[in-house]
Order: C-alpha cells, then structure tokens, then sequence
C-alpha cells in the first residue's frame, strides 16, 4: 500500500463533509487585467490591521513621510507595523469606523498624499547569505499578515521551530464574485514561486502543495510553468466546492489529514500560506517592499465597470467604487468579503486594510435580502452542509441562551463562519451572525480572565523576587558579619569592655542618686520639724497674748461695773432718805412708821421688785451697748447676768421707799434721826479705796491703748463723781448710803465671772491648739506619701 506522501506524489485527492455549490459569478473579474487606482485624496490608516495588537506610534501630526516608511513600530511579536503607502503628510490621529462586522470606531492615521510618491531608501536581501532571523525580521518590519482573511502573523507562522512535512499555498479562493488571487497568480506567478521559495528556506517542509480550484485554468498553467523547475512542486486542481479554501478543509482535501478540534496546523506538521502572502513576502525580502497595497475585487452589478483593482492600504470603498462607475440605488448595500463571508458596511468611508479582497455592490435582484427569521424546524439540512461536522442547531440554541460552557462543548470554535448552514436554511435563521457574537462574548470573558491570571502571575512573580532579594540580602549580611569577625577577633572583647564600663558607670551613678536622695530625705524631715517648731511657738505666743487680752478686758469690765454698782447703792441710798423723809412728814408718830415698813415691804417687795428687776436688766443692756462698744462680746455677755441682782435691789429699794410715801407720812425729825444713825455708822474706806482702784486702772489702761481708756474712763469718773454728790448730799441730810455694793456675794460674783471666762478662753485656746496639731500632723503625712 502506498504511503501518504507517495498518494500526494500521485496526484490523489479526498474530500471533506458538507459543502454547498452557490454560483460562482467570477467571470465579471477574472478575465480583466488588474487595475491601477489613482491616488485618493486622503488615506485612513487604521493602527491594527490584522489579528494582534497594535504597534507603537512613531509619527506625528504635521509630519511629512516618504512611501513605505514605517508609521508604528513592532514591540511585541503579534504586532506587526504600518507603512505609509505613498508620501504626504499627517494630517491627524483620531478615531474612524472600523473594518469589521462591528462597525467600532478605532484609531487610524489619516495621511493626505503630497502627490509625488517619494520612495525611502530601500535594501533588499540577498536570500542565499541572509540568515533566517534576518529574513523573519524583514517579514515582520514589512507589516506583511495573512492576506487570506484572517490576518495572522507571517511572520510567526514562517518561523515555527518544529518540523513542517506539507508547506500548502491556498489559491483555491472559493468564495463566489473574488477573483483578486485569480488575477494575481495569472500576472505575477514567478513572484509568487519566489515567496515560496522563501518560505521553503525558513520552513524546510518535505512538500510544497499549490492548491487551486479547478475554475481558474489560466492562473493554474501559470503556476504549473513557474514552478516546473523546483522539486517537489506540486499544483493540485481541487473540485469547485464551497468552502473547499478553508484552511482544514483544503488540509482534508490535499492530504487526508484532519485537525483536532482546538489544534492548529502545525500541530500535524502542516503550514498554510495564502498566495497573496507569498507574493508580499517575495516584495518584501527581494524588493524592500513592504506591504502598502493589494489587489482588490470590485464587482457587482451595480457597477459599470467591475474590476480587479491594484489599491493602497487605506483607500476608503467610496473611492474603488467611483473607479468602477458605482451606480447606487435605493436601500443599497455594499459588502466587504464576498456573499457568504462578508459583512455589510456601515459607511463607505471604511478603508481597505491587509485582509480586504473584494468589495461587492450587488442590486437587490443580485442578491435578495433575507426573508424575516422563523422559528428552527430541526430539518438537519446546516448539520449536512457544515464543512466542520458541528451541530449549527445546538449553538444557536446556546448562542440564544448565553451558555459559554456549552458552546464551547460543542466546539463553538472550530466554526470556520463559512455560511454553509445559513445558506441552506430554510428558516432563513442567519446562524453566523449568532456565532460570531458568542465568540466576541467568550473572547471577551477569556481576555478578562488571561488579565486576573497575568496579573496573578506578577504578583507571585513579584512576591518570589522580594522573598529571593530578602535572602540575599541576609546572606549578604551574613557574610560581611564573618568577614568583620575575621578581620576583628578582639571586637567582642572589646564590647565586653565597654559594656563593663557602661554598667559600672551606671552603678556608679545608681549610688549618687541613693546617697542624694537620702540626704535630701534627711533635709526635708529637718525643715519639717523647725516648721512644726516654729508653728508650735506662733501658737504659744498667739494663746499667750488672746489669754492676756482677755484678762485686761475682763479687768476692766469689772471695774466699770463694781463702780456701777457702788454708784447704783449710793443712788439707792438716798432715795430711801427722801422716801423716809416723806413718811416722817405724813405720819404722826415714828412708831406707826416702823410699824407699817415691814409689813408694806413684805407685802409689796415681791412683785414689784420682780417688775423693777426688769425694767433694771433692759436699762443695763442699753448702757452696755452705748457705754462698751470697744468691749468684746464674751465679756459683755457675762456682766449684765451678774449686775441684774444689785439693781434688782436698788429698784426695791426705790419702790419700798414711794410705798412708805403712799401709807404713811412722817415727820422730817422722826426720820432723820435713824437716818442720821445709819450714816455715822457707814464706813467710808472702802468706797474711797474703790474709787482709788478705779482711776488706777484708767491710767494704767490709757498708758497702754488711749483709745478704750478713753472709753472706760469718762463712765468711771462720772461714776465717782455722782458718788461723790451723794455722799455729800447725805452728809448734808444725814442719811447714809446702802452699801451693799461692797457685801461678799457681789465680789464673789465677780470673780465666778473672771473664772468663767478665763476658762472659756483657755478652753478655745486648747481647742485650737489641738486643730493646729492636728493639720500639722496631716500635713506632715501628705508630704512622705509624696516623697
């Protein structure tokens, strides 16, 4: 049984599941030489033309640029750059409808061409002394993706490190109206063969399998002549068959071989590059001719002149179309790709980029609407049609649903979006458009989730890298501590000595403190003992002179009433004569006088000399309160309790006398001989001697304070002088005074009133000194909590 590679040897070929045979309608196109565009008043470039990211921005408004000059660089392997396609200047960067199904605005450059078409300086390469990194670093600089539709990287297909066993070149170009790869292999096949040739050299596969479809008899003769002297050559005519120049599909046909579901090409030792890409890589390496133009099919019947036209990369579809004589009409739609693949534009302002190959204006009649969706009918027809052997019914279920996890079960992905099961509904349900939403969805959710995990990668990565510094650094530390150890042996010695000297200054300065503290201890309880010294001796003193002052006050006040009260008998006294006189005028006889006396003094004295003992005690406060105003209180409030009895006894002795007057009245010589008796018989020492005592104790208290002398002895004086008129008036009358005032009860009176209040005063003198004490004392516990 032969082997594989001796079947494709021999020409044969298999088939692949599904597939429709829509009409071509390629002959408009195909037998028309390619067209060259004028240049168009401004050019969009947009910054991402192929599947990737976008290079970075390396000009600037305002800037002029030569043709081919690079406008973004290429800082990332699925980046590939933009060229300008002829000289002009920037006009602007801002934001233009994109060339996608979405319609998105995305960032593009707008050139305006200057006109004159300025090349920079080209090098070419020598591909038999280039090396192959040189050559895939051409391929990348010269912005060149793939020109077939999907627009990946050349330059990361071309320089794949596993082996390759089939290099295949697709020019089947399936798709009814394209007929771009058709013209270009009919005019340029010897370009083309050079690409492969230097695909070949990058990729060194075992066979190069050119496969075209059998409609394009012109374009394959000229491949056939072109490759006729390389070995291994081999240009295979597959039958027409919609989508017989898919990637899997065209794999399937040319070698029986099939692609996992989630595997690439490469994966079975197979690379696909389309015819187009090879021709811009041969430009590319031999010509220094980066990728600024394609051939671009414009047809349908819309059109006067449909055509196969040669344009520059950001040419908007208004232009191609004015070329062609487009004809409008009402409701008319323009479709960027061809009928079952492409995708209706928004605006003709789009631009063409590196994936666009045709540009379709049919009229309504050409190409019908689609009719309104119904509901799915299960009839199977999209499962028998699918190139891919997928289930369309179950993902447009799960497309509806929003159900990634299942939709990727059922091999959402593997849909090449060929329009095969669209195309045969009869529910007219356009199931494309519904996978190509789920697999933005997904994209979308798997771009999210590729982020978190890069960002959780770094993180860790980070995390490793401040875990590997912080050990470095330790063991870093580590060694300059051997190393110092090494180069100082004495160093712990020397440390141990300092910290002896630290500790024993430290010792020393504890010491210090003790010793000082306790002095200062020592200091403050002697200044505490003289303080409570010095408090006991200002107490002393204070207790001596209040006990000295009272004694002077207390002097002076019994005095002044001793005084008194001899002033108040004298008083008394001659009353009585004046009432015995008046008695001894109105009474006959002296015995009836002295008959009645006691009875009328027994009977009146009692009530009376209660009434006369009040009036006398209300008369002597208010004496005490004119008279002694220098006096102190306590002083004051003793006397008047112990002069109440002596007046009591003048006013009886007064009322007896106008009772004697009332009852009975005697005769002056009855009375005045008693009277005169009583008189002889008073003795006069003692009320002299008072006298004298009284103006003894005025000089020796006006020695000592004028002021209360002053008070005290006028009172004493005038008390001496009225004595002294009544002794004179009884001289002259013959009766003599009461001298009660010098009996014993009244002297012993008195001095209970001195005993009364020196007790009083050495009684608050002692109170206060325990108080004192008593808050020396507190004080004193206070200060050593403190300390």
């Amino acid at each position: 049984m032969p082997t594989l590679f001796q079947q494709i040897q021999a020409g044969t070929l298999w088939d692949f599941h599904g597939g429709i045979h829509p009409p071509v309608r390629k002959s408009q196109t195909s037998s028309k030489p390619v067209a060259q565009l004028p240049l168009p008043d401004r050019l969009y470039l947009p910054l991402r033309q192929h599947i990737g990211v976008a290079g970075r921005l390396i000009v600037a408004v305002g800037q002029r640029v030569l043709k081919g000059e690079a406008l973004t660089s290429a800082d990332n392997s699925m980046a590939v750059p933009v060229h300008a396609p002829t000289s002009g200047v920037i006009h602007s960067i801002s934001q233009h409808t994109s060339a996608h199904p979405s319609a998105l605005p995305e960032p593009v450059i707008v050139l305006v061409p200057d006109g004159k078409d300025e090349w920079r300086e080209r090098r070419p390469l020598n591909i038999a002394t280039s090396s192959r990194h040189q050559i895939l670093e051409r391929i990348q600089d010269s912005g060149i993706a793939g020109m077939g539709g999907a627009g990946f990287p050349t330059h990361l297909k071309a320089g794949m490190q596993q082996p390759v066993d089939y290099l295949i070149i697709n020019a089947v170009e399936c798709e009814p109206y394209i007929s771009a790869d058709d013209a270009l292999m009919q005019e340029a096949p010897t370009t083309i063969v050079k690409g492969i040739d230097i695909l070949c050299q990058l990729l060194n596969p075992k066979a190069v399998l050119i496969g075209i479809e059998a409609d394009k008899p012109i374009a394959i003769a000229a491949l056939k002549a072109a490759c006729s002297q390389r070995e291994h050559y081999y240009v295979r005519e597959v039958p027409v068959k919609y989508p017989s120049g898919g990637e899997k599909q065209l794999i399937q046909l040319l070698t029986n071989k099939e692609v996992p579901a989630g595997r690439r090409p490469a994966d079975i030792g197979i690379v696909m590059q389309n015819v187009g890409t090879a021709f811009a890589i041969a430009q590319a390496v031999l010509d220094d001719q980066p990728l600024i133009s394609r051939i671009v099919t414009v047809t349908g019947e819309t059109l006067r002149q449909p055509q196969n036209v040669l344009a520059l990369l950001g040419t908007p579809v208004s232009s191609l179309l004015d070329f062609c004589g487009f004809q409008s009409e009402a409701k008319q739609k323009v479709i960027m790709g061809g009928p079952m693949m492409g995708f209706t534009l928004p605006d003709l302002a789009v631009p063409i980029v590196k994936t666009t190959n045709c540009i379709l204006a049919p009229t309504r009649d050409e190409l019908p609407d689609n009719g309104p969706e119904l509901d799915c009918i299960r009839c199977g027809q999209c499962a028998d049609a699918c190139p891919a052997t997928l289930l369309p019914q179950q993902l447009l279920w799960y497309s509806k649903a929003r159900d990634p996890a299942k939709l990727q079960e059922y091999n959402l992905f593997d849909c090449i979006e060929c329009g095969a099961c669209a195309y045969v509904c009869p529910s007219e349900i356009p199931l494309v458009q519904y996978y190509r939403v789920a697999k933005a969805e997904i994209r979308e959710q798997q771009r999210e989730a590729l982020k978190a995990e890069q960002a959780k990668a770094r993180f860790e990565a980070r995390n490793a890298r401040l875990e590997q510094e912080k050990q470095q650094r330790l063991a870093r530390n580590q060694q300059l501590a051997a190393a110092r150890q090494q180069t100082q042996p004495n160093q712990n010695q020397t440390v141990a000595e300092a910290l002896a000297r630290v500790k024993a200054q430290q010792a020393e300065k504890a010491a210090l403190q003790a010793t000082d503290s306790a002095k200062d201890h020592q200091q403050i309880l002697a200044e505490r003992e003289l303080k409570k010294q010095q408090a006991r001796e200002y107490q002393a003193q204070k207790q001596a002179t209040a006990a000295a002052s009272a004694a002077d006050r207390t002097l002076a006040s019994t005095s002044d009433s001793s005084v008194d009260s001899k002033a108040a008998a004298v008083a008394a006294a001659i009353a009585r004569a004046k009432a015995r006189q008046a008695d001894a005028a109105s009474s006959p006889t002296v015995e009836q006088t002295t008959a009645a006396e006691p009875t009328t003094q027994d009977t009146a004295d009692p009530r009376k000399a209660a009434v006369a003992a009040a009036l006398a005690r209300a008369k002597a406060r208010q004496a005490g309160q004119t008279n002694s105003t220098m006096a102190e209180p306590s002083a004051i409030a003793a006397e008047p309790e112990q002069q109440d009895p002596r007046k009591a006894a003048i006013a009886a002795a007064l009322a007896r006398a106008k009772a004697k007057q009332s009852v009975t009245t005697t005769t002056a010589t009855t009375v005045a001989e008693p009277v005169t008796a009583d008189a002889a018989a008073m003795p006069e020492d003692p009320r002299k001697a008072a006298i004298a005592a009284a103006l003894a104790r005025a000089k020796a208290k006006q020695s000592a304070t004028p002021a209360q002398e002053t008070a005290i002895v006028k009172p004493a004086v005038a008390d001496i002088a009225v004595t002294t008129e009544q002794q004179r008036q009884a001289a002259d009358t013959g009766i003599q005074p009461d001298a009660a005032g010098n009996d014993d009860p009244r002297k012993a009176a008195v001095a209970a009133a001195l005993a009364r209040a020196k007790a009083r005063k050495a009684q608050q003198s002692t109170e206060h000194q325990t108080t004192e004490q008593q808050l020396s004392e507190q004080r004193d516990s206070e200060e050593s909590k403190t300390e």
